[in-house]
């Protein structure tokens, strides 16, 4: 700890695809860019404080009770007994709101992983779950961990039980790539979750849980056809597409040009594929990309191996 007192800890915390189409709330994986950075430092004030944001526009909070990042660090010193101690944070969004992509989560995850580091890792990084939890659910209210835990954790995690945060890492076969593309338009989680239906029919709830076991038993095997023949949603996707406009035909551009699946990342509005291989992810993410640059909506693409590292200290 001693050698921390002296210099700045920056941690990088990385976006995320929540849900992968067939495991609504309880499945995600993180992606190496985009992502939000927190810079951390001992102050001679006690307390912890929020002294910089950039990048959100002016939207965040500088009060740490009232901002995801600074309600996991202030969660995570509360639980350590360590209030007290003076701490300045600095917040860099480095993604867009409303994106579907984990921004809050990316938060959660960079503020109490940083906190953590500069006080000499005194818990692990799955420790650290509950306290992004805490940070996450002062965003939207829903307690689920598809975007905190790959962000924390990286990989592709499972989470069994989101309240009692009974989560898994699976294995990642080594050409399992992902084209992300964000377009740009905003939609709020609050929006894409009231628009489910309530109830679901036994006949949904089994397709689902079968795809769900398709693709875990996929990614263990490294069958790309079985991953590709689970990647359907039958419970959010009929709803939330017509929240994304040109869904459909970006979803029917994917397939042509060899993804093995294509379905909407978390809430939306950004969508994600997976292929097999940088190259096929490539020229997915090129077609989906152009299919909304030709209606006028301008978009980002990412394209990505499933990023196994999730939050971590950079230069």
């Amino acid at each position: 700890m001693q050698t921390s007192e002296s210099k700045d800890i920056r941690v990088f915390a990385p976006a995320t695809v929540a849900n992968v189409a067939c495991g609504y709330d309880v499945l995600g994986f993180a992606i190496d860019a985009p992502g939000d950075e927190v810079v951390v430092r001992f102050s001679d004030k006690p307390g912890l404080r929020i002294t910089k944001i950039t990048g959100d526009g002016g939207k965040l909070p500088k009060d740490a009770k009232s901002n995801t990042a600074g309600v996991a660090a202030l969660d995570y010193l509360a639980h350590l007994g360590k209030l007290d101690v003076g701490i300045e944070m600095e917040i860099h969004k480095k993604m867009p709101f409303g994106s579907g992509l984990g921004s809050s989560a990316a938060s959660s995850v960079a503020g109490v992983y940083a906190v953590n580091e500069l006080l000499g890792r005194p818990l692990t990084k799955k420790q650290l779950l509950p306290f992004a939890m805490a940070g996450e659910v002062s965003a939207d209210g829903a307690y689920h961990a598809d975007n905190v835990g790959p962000s924390l954790l990286g990989g592709i995690v499972f989470i069994r039980d989101n309240h009692e945060l009974d989560t898994a890492q699976l294995p990642v076969p080594k050409e399992l790539y992902a084209a992300v593309v964000h377009p740009d338009i905003e939609i709020l989680t609050k929006v894409a979750r009231d628009i489910l239906p309530t109830q679901i029919e036994v006949t949904k709830a089994t397709q689902q849980c079968g795809n769900l076991g398709g693709l875990i038993c996929g990614l263990i095997q490294e069958d790309f056809g079985l991953i590709s023949r689970s990647i359907h949603d039958v419970i959010a996707e009929p709803y939330r597409q017509k929240l994304i406009p040109e869904f459909y035909n970006a979803k029917r551009a994917a397939i042509a040009q060899g993804a093995l699946g294509f379905s909407i990342s978390g809430a939306g509005p950004s969508v994600f594929a997976l292929c097999e291989g940088e190259e096929s992810a490539k020229r997915v993410g090129a077609a989906v990309a152009d299919v909304f640059s030709q209606t006028g909506l301008t978009n980002q693409l990412y394209v990505s191996a499933i990023n196994t590292t999730g939050a971590h200290v950079i230069a």
